[in-house]
């Protein structure tokens, strides 16, 4: 990834240059803002959307008056110790802790400066999370969680280019000095800078970076977005940066076939299981999303059903995105298993020998060979519905490594003078591998670092 030397001068100068206009980036320029720092985002796409358009939307966050308001207890504490029960303790402590205790007060002051309305989601527990603290803006999508920071920072008068993507840096030793922009066109753009925050995401739609550092997943459908080249990992490389934990990654085990569409984990978590061609279970669907991609994948054909019933049905259609998927005809629905059976092409006494079996774990009769209690929820009844599935990836989590202020590592243990990174351009909370993520890591950390990294560039002018 290229980097340039300073020019003698730049046709324009700012004093914060934000490479990416998803979530990270648009919490830090409205901190910014409110500082009364001048900042540009730099946007490759025609308007923001990135892979904050692409989540779920959902932003795990604790000790909030919403929270409490629901008489839900919280605290830092016990956010950090889900992230690090998750990644087996793969994360930096330090910064794990830092995200974790900023949480809270980023989305109250999203909310109160910005006029950002959260609610959170309280009728069931993600994987991993001990007590409710998932929090969503009313539209309950991503895409509304971006376009809601984007109307802020329009009104902040936060300075955006669209259409402008970072193609490289320019640099003097190990301090950042502007970003070349290309526009569709064929346009060049030099614009200097005092600091440099990389807000970009991932390496997910690099192919190649994808294949080198997590080959297990891929040849899975990528379903994130095809900007998340690896630039900011690239470029960081070249300057001397340290890349961390490059084998992490989101993937999800409820990705709609053929429609392309995310289906809500809510439903396995609220009693739904997952079956193979065969009909069978084959593993713990309350592990965790992202580790089932795997699962998944392995089976054959790369193929699940997700079997749950009418209870599920309208807890998933309280969802914008499983309402549209179902819509679109995705889900096949049986009066009974055999029917359902007959929808889906599967053998029906298989598949009612497991639901049989999975009514019996929820009655007390027996235990899940896969460590799964079902006691606490209701069996499945008729009617049954199902959806195919396959396995995915969403986002990487490897990143460049930072401080708990974003402060991007050099590989001597110090840090870069202007350089900051967070979101998908940072390692991430996951640790190493798949199964280290825990639902949200990535909006928590991109949200919440980019507060942290704009704070400490307005507290140092």
């Amino acid at each position: 990834m290229t980097i340039l030397a300073t020019p003698a001068a730049f046709a324009s100068q700012v004093p914060v240059a934000i490479v990416g206009g998803g979530a990270c980036g648009m919490v830090a320029a409205l901190t910014l803002a409110d500082a009364g720092i001048d900042c540009v985002v730099l946007e490759r796409d025609a308007v923001p959307q990135g892979s904050t358009a692409l989540s779920s939307g959902f932003i795990p966050a604790c000790h909030t008056r919403w929270q409490r308001a629901l008489g839900i207890a919280d605290s830092a504490e016990m956010l950090a110790a889900d992230v690090e029960r998750k990644n087996h303790h793969g994360s930096d402590p330090a910064v794990t802790r830092a995200v974790a205790g900023a949480s809270g007060a980023t989305l109250e002051w999203l909310a109160d400066r910005h006029g950002i309305p959260f609610h959170v989601l309280d009728g069931f527990l993600y994987p991993g999370h001990s007590v409710a603290r998932m929090h969503a803006v009313p539209e309950k999508t991503g895409a509304g969680l971006i376009g809601r920071l984007a109307q802020a920072a329009e009104r902040a008068g936060v300075a955006l280019l669209t259409e402008a993507r970072a193609s490289a840096l320019f640099a003097d030793g190990d301090r950042v000095t502007g970003v070349r922009i290309e526009r569709p066109d064929g346009g060049i753009e030099d614009i200097g800078c005092a600091t440099v925050l990389l807000a970009c995401n991932g390496y997910g739609g690099n192919r190649d970076m994808v294949r080198r550092h997590i080959p297990e997943i891929a040849d899975a459908i990528y379903a994130g977005h095809a900007g998340n080249q690896g630039d900011a990992v690239l470029w960081g490389e070249a300057l001397g940066a340290v890349p961390s934990d490059m084998g992490a990654y989101q993937g999800h085990g409820s990705w709609a076939v053929p429609h392309g569409a995310l289906v809500t984990w809510a439903l396995m978590m609220e009693g739904g299981i997952q079956v193979n061609l065969d009909a069978r279970r084959f593993w713990n669907e309350h592990e965790g999303y992202s580790e089932a991609s795997q699962h998944v994948i392995a089976e054959r054909e790369g193929l699940a059903w997700n079997v749950y019933d009418e209870r599920l049905h309208r807890l998933g259609l309280t969802f914008p995105d499983y309402a549209e998927l179902f819509r679109t005809g995705a889900m096949k629905t049986g009066a009974t298993i055999a029917a359902l059976a007959a929808q889906c092409g599967l053998d029906a006494d298989a598949l009612a020998g497991t639901v049989d079996a999975v009514a019996g774990f929820a009655r007390g009769a027996g235990a899940c060979p896969f460590g799964r209690d079902f006691r606490a929820k209701p069996a499945l009844s008729a009617p049954f519905y199902a959806v195919k599935v396959t396995g995915a990836l969403f986002h990487t989590q490897g990143g460049l490594a930072i401080d708990t202020r974003g402060r991007v590592v050099r590989r001597d243990g110090g840090t870069f003078p202007n350089l900051y990174a967070g979101g998908g351009a940072a390692r991430g909370l996951s640790g190493g591998a798949v199964w280290g993520y825990l639902s949200g890591n990535g909006l928590l950390s991109a949200v919440t670092l980019g507060r942290l990294a704009a704070l400490d560039i307005a507290a140092r002018g």
